[in-house]
């Protein structure tokens, strides 16, 4: 099993870094019931994706939180963004989510949703945490935890989705859904249908091992030929959690989470919903933000990470925000990031606007983007290195306010990321390469 950890992303989080063994799970289950018990909880829901660990995982957890005198209740395979619905609908004090998202088959991870259907409270993964060092001690036998299955929980799920975009027709349309395999093959495909789509379904037979393999959002080439092939209106790409989205249009063109989050925050402001502004990140195309500047909508730009931007819309009191990679926010309509939730928000903004994909995200230009990542093992301080600032004085006058440079040291590489965008495609490869040249001698 690759290492991997458990924390408030699903891989890595604040609560720690462990190595995810089915030891380790059992402990971790009996924490965080121990845990939640003490705080007069009584039951804790467990979800998964559709890759083979799920199952020693969710039997772990299972007799871990059973142990600790908290009942279970299992979902089975369901989307992240589910099992955040049902912790709060089923009157839940946890849900866990065992998946990797879009990473392959052989990673796993753990993740928490609080009894809101939010990120679990730090003050309580602190205590989970704390307890990983002690001896798991059962409760008596009079109190073990009972489990038993939600039959229901896919049915739930697929109501709520529809119940997003109230009055939804979506008959005459066709729409090619890639669900990575993963854990929306058996909800997202029914979703559209029952709304009155012509649906095609693309990588919707997870055997265990092919989630995400060459298909969903992390790699939507097969969804773009399809659409193609079976002359389709659109294509959805969702990834293995399903929390994530891409579109491609009629034609075979990849739409990202940018253009997305532009359709469906236009159409907000266009119907009167109060929308004083949107949360992206630091990687969001400058394009997004120029389009949303016409629009009279304010942009603010969060650090890397879709956790990042649900602090932000909280701090501002917003509801619309997410990330290029598909991660896309509407708290207005749910408490995390959904992909299928995402995609019929943009789909009933195609139905009020009478357009196709192609024509909604025409007003939002994408503007060329190149970048470059240089290592070096003195990446401390390079920021305040004279010949780094006096190369970006100069990029950001030779673009005269036509774009935006950005230096990123990665988190877990020893690298610096060069990123400059701008209208003009060669300019931007030529002041990224000029860039990284000065960046590769100040970290060298």
């Amino acid at each position: 099993m690759t290492r991997k950890y458990f924390g408030t992303d699903g891989v890595r989080g604040t609560v720690g870094e462990f190595p995810i063994t089915p030891d380790f799970v059992l402990k971790l289950g009996w924490a965080a019931g121990k845990v939640l018990a003490a705080r007069g909880g009584s039951k804790i829901l467990i979800g998964k994706d559709t890759r083979i660990s799920g199952y020693m995982f969710e039997s772990a957890l299972e007799a871990g939180i059973s142990a600790a005198g908290v009942d279970v209740r299992l979902l089975g395979p369901l989307p992240t963004p589910g099992i955040a619905y049902l912790t709060r609908t089923l009157s839940a004090q946890a849900g866990i989510v065992i998946s990797a998202s879009h990473n392959p088959y052989t990673d796993n991870g753990i993740k928490f949703f609080g009894a809101d259907g939010r990120k679990l409270n730090d003050e309580i993964e602190l205590e989970i945490e704390r307890l990983l060092d002690e001896e798991i001690s059962v409760v008596s036998t009079d109190q073990i935890g009972k489990v038993r299955r939600i039959d229901d929980a896919r049915g739930r799920y697929i109501e709520f989705c529809k119940s997003t975009v109230p009055g939804l027709d979506l008959s005459g349309m066709k729409i090619v859904v890639d669900t990575a395999n993963g854990a929306a093959y058996h909800i997202a495909p029914d979703v559209f249908e029952e709304l009155g789509a012509t649906v095609v379904p693309l990588a919707n037979q997870p055997d265990g091992f092919n989630i995400n393999r060459d298909c969903g959002s992390t790699h939507p080439e097969a969804l773009q030929r399809r659409v193609l092939e079976e002359k389709a209106d659109l294509g959805v790409a969702l990834d293995g959690d399903a929390d994530r989205l891409l579109m491609v249009d009629h034609a075979g063109k990849l739409v990202d989470g940018d253009q997305l989050l532009f359709v469906v925050a236009r159409d907000r402001k266009d119907n009167g919903a109060d929308m004083p502004g949107v949360v992206g990140t630091l990687m969001s195309n400058f394009g997004l933000e120029l389009a949303l500047e016409a629009e009279g909508i304010e942009f603010v730009r969060a650090k890397v990470g879709d956790r990042y931007v649900m602090e932000q819309l909280d701090k501002r009191g917003w509801s619309i925000g997410g990330e290029s990679s598909g991660h896309l926010v509407c708290l207005d309509c749910t408490s995390t990031g959904d992909g299928t939730v995402s995609a019929l928000q943009v789909l009933a903004a195609l139905s009020r606007r009478k357009q196709g994909l192609a024509e909604a995200v025409a007003d939002v230009a994408m503007l060329p983007q190149q970048m470059i990542n240089v290592r070096g093992p003195n990446r401390d301080g390079f920021m305040q290195h004279p010949d780094v600032q006096a190369a970006m004085a100069s990029v950001e006058e030779r673009l005269a306010g036509n774009g935006r440079v950005l230096l990123r040291p990665s988190g877990t590489e020893p690298l610096v990321r060069v990123m400059i965008e701008g209208k003009d495609g060669d300019q931007v490869a030529a002041l990224c390469r000029e860039l990284a040249d000065v960046v590769e001698k100040a970290i060298a």
